[in-house]
């Protein structure tokens, strides 16, 4: 082989190099996206209030996650009640479930403590925002 065609071939092998590392990394932006768990289209806590249910749907020392409100509840002692953003702060998913009192976020595997918001794992690095809840005639009002 020629200096000349060794060259030519040099300059063709780190262009796929190139054009293989920009594929790679618009494929690792889109495995980031949130479209399926998202909560992009809405805001991490209610702005008005939301009715998530019955009182008796989250027990003293238990939690429920209402996905479909972006809010997760927990009953550290009779009356009293916590909630917090079930959205998770690292890319915006929103938590899928809770185990031993842990919400899961489902895109990247950040873990958070549905008593208090803290982060347990992340990537997320931001605690979940407070949201206020209430009884109100036997109902959880959030917001």
């Amino acid at each position: 082989m020629s200096a000349s065609q060794s060259a030519a071939r040099r300059t063709v092998l780190k262009g796929a190099a190139a054009l293989a590392g920009a594929v790679g990394a618009g494929a690792t932006l889109s495995a980031c996206s949130t479209a399926t768990d998202s909560g992009a289209g809405g805001p991490a806590v209610p702005k008005e209030p939301v009715e998530l249910g019955p009182l008796a749907d989250v027990p003293v020392g238990g939690s429920k996650l209402f996905r479909e409100r972006k809010v997760v509840v927990s009953c550290p002692a009779e009356g009293q009640y916590k909630a917090f953003s079930a959205q998770c702060t690292h890319a915006g998913c929103v938590l899928d479930k809770i185990v031993e009192g842990e919400g899961n976020c489902p895109c990247h595997g950040s873990r958070f403590d549905v008593t208090t918001g803290k982060v347990l794992r992340g990537p997320a690095s931001d605690p979940l925002p407070a949201v206020p809840v209430k009884a109100e005639n036997g109902k959880l009002i959030a917001g």
